[in-house]
């Protein structure tokens, strides 16, 4: 199993970073069929070979996700799109 653990700054309001988030999680689980659900001040998220949260922190945003086998093949992938819609997101 793989393990992908990125943390992004961020300098929104919490309203405005759940807002955000909420918009990146529409974004995952079209691409990568996820579920999700809040629980506090984090986003859990599962799907087929992944399984994770998007975690709301003052000034910043930690997502931690364990991929199975098939989709830690293509973590650098995973990876990248996280960054890219974090940065499209939350700048």
């Amino acid at each position: 199993m793989s393990r992908i653990d990125i943390r992004h700054d961020h300098t929104l309001s919490t309203e405005a970073a759940r807002d955000a988030i909420e918009a990146m999680a529409a974004k995952l689980t079209d691409k990568f069929s996820l579920k999700t659900q809040w629980d506090g001040d984090a986003l859990a998220f599962n799907g087929s070979g992944v399984n994770g949260q998007i975690e709301l922190l003052a000034h910043q945003v930690r997502v931690v996700a364990d991929l199975g086998f098939p989709v830690s093949m293509m973590k650098g992938m995973v990876e990248g799109e996280i960054q890219r819609v974090l940065q499209e997101k939350l700048a």
